[in-house]
């Protein structure tokens, strides 16, 4: 499937690709459709580069950028230069649609992912995400502010923190009243 890199986003310009590519996972977002349904989905596809990286890899598409065919390395050289730990997120990112939840960026929410269980749409996201290195120190402080922020939105704060290739360890903070 064929798409475009623009600046820091990449874009599905046929709509029957859109509408294939968001039914096969909840991939992007439908351009100016804020809660999309798949019937009325006739517009180009918008990926962040996490999810474009990771449909590259599982060779769903192919990237181009100005006519020119974008390489494996080559995309992954932009998303470390767009993303702060991408290595890290990206494992995080993959291990998590890997085992078939749907995976959305956390910035509304002040975090790495909104993790799903269905999709958007269909479920609210359960689960909010941040990424840690195994040496980041996680001050009490910071723990209260997550827990407040996922209580507040009723959601479960996990802390997901990369280690090797492929191998992640999660701490799920759930917060409740006595």
């Amino acid at each position: 499937m064929k798409s475009e890199l623009i600046e820091n986003r990449v874009i599905i310009w046929d709509i029957e690709n859109s509408k294939k590519l968001f039914s096969s996972g909840y991939y992007g977002k439908p351009i100016g459709m804020p809660k999309p349904k798949l019937e009325e989905i006739n517009v180009p596809l918008i990926l962040d580069l996490i999810e474009s990286y990771y449909l590259m890899q599982n060779g769903k598409i192919t990237v181009y950028q100005l006519k020119k065919k974008i390489s494996d390395e080559q995309m992954l050289k932009i998303c470390r230069k767009e993303y702060h730990d991408f290595d890290k997120k990206f494992t995080v990112y993959k291990n998590f649609r890997d085992n078939g939840y749907i995976v959305n960026p956390g910035i509304k929410f002040g975090c790495d992912f909104a993790v799903y269980e269905k999709g958007p749409g269909i479920d609210h996201a359960p689960y909010l995400v941040q990424v840690y290195n195994k040496k980041d120190i996680i001050t009490s402080t910071g723990v209260v502010l997550a827990g407040r922020l996922a209580t507040t939105v009723r959601k479960q704060f996990i802390l997901a923190i990369p280690h090797g290739k492929d191998n992640v360890s999660f701490l799920a903070l759930d917060w409740w009243r006595a």
